[in-house]
């Protein structure tokens, strides 16, 4: 099939790479680092064998590019306004996008802005970062989960996921609203606390006090949960979450990265939005909207001096 990605970062370069490498079409947008990667390919330094990608289709514009079969999305959230004009050029009538984006409501948003297009969550889990032009750094994990909202082709989502595997990138197909809510369980402790306290994964577990925090935080998120009627999260997921992190290198999520470079952190999506839709089902989140109120804090001091 055809790929089309939009955000080549650290998450949609990696993706995107995976696939080109394995034959697939995948057609590049790039913003700040276009010249370096036409002239030098893109490099994925990857904890599973690192590789180079001589001559990818790069692009600095969408209405450049074709229209594809699969579009993913490795924008951050804080950027989806510019999806209504970058996206309609890849679009067919059959095209399928994924949104490969951090928190709750995000699908629900952009569907709005795209009333007929089909949609997925891309479930990341993944440690990778992109520091500078034209270079992946893999660092552990890869999978991914792929959570259908609106698509209505089977076929199609299906063989996107055969060919994921194909490349070499563990993928599954699951239930949508248990997957983004699972993704939370990780997401809503680990990005903001790394910011707050100014520290990485591997610390926050190793301090007694701040794991059991951590832990609260994970319960609070699977209560939420719960509570809106998602099956199959419960206390061992937030253990096996514990877990599979004390197994992780030193890792600073994409939340840390946008802080220390002073950059709009993903807070509407990653913790308002999930906090305001557990209040409005009765469901209060004490310890996660105090972190968000500190994260905003935090955020509005280096903002305010740009």
């Amino acid at each position: 099939m055809r790929y089309g990605v939009i955000g080549t970062g650290a998450i949609g370069g990696y993706y995107g790479a995976r696939l080109a490498q394995s034959g697939q079409e995948v057609h590049f947008l790039l913003h700040n680092d276009y010249e370096f990667v036409k002239a030098n390919g893109l490099q994925v330094d990857s904890c599973d064998g690192s590789f180079h990608l001589d001559a990818p289709f790069v692009y600095n514009r969408t209405d450049n590019m074709p229209q594809c079969d699969v579009v993913l999305v490795g924008l951050k959230t804080i950027n989806n306004s510019l999806l209504t004009e970058l996206l309609p050029p890849l679009l067919a009538p059959h095209t399928l996008v994924v949104l490969i984006q951090n928190g709750i409501g995000v699908e629900e948003d952009v569907q709005r802005l795209f009333p007929g297009v089909q949609l997925a969550a891309g479930l990341a889990f993944i440690c990778s970062a992109k520091t500078e032009p034209g270079r992946v750094n893999h660092q552990f994990y890869g999978q991914i989960n792929i959570g259908n909202y609106s698509c209505r082709d089977e076929a199609l989502i299906q063989r996107m996921v055969d060919e994921f595997n194909n490349a070499g990138v563990r993928t599954r197909l699951v239930e949508y609203h248990t997957a983004r809510w699972k993704k939370a369980v990780w997401n809503m402790p680990f990005n903001g606390m790394t910011v707050a306290l100014h520290t990485q994964t591997d610390l926050l577990l190793k301090h007694p006090s701040t794991r059991q925090l951590i832990y609260e935080q994970m319960m609070e998120v699977i209560g939420a949960a719960q509570h809106l009627g998602v099956k199959d999260i419960d206390e061992s997921f937030a253990q096996k979450m514990l877990k599979t992190t004390d197994e992780m290198v030193p890792y600073s999520p994409s939340m840390r990265l946008d802080y220390d470079f002073h950059r709009p952190m993903e807070i509407q999506y990653i913790y308002s939005r999930p906090i305001q839709i557990a209040h409005e089902a009765g469901f209060p989140m004490p310890r996660l909207a105090m972190l968000e109120a500190h994260l905003r804090f935090l955020q509005s001091q280096y903002l305010s001096k740009n």
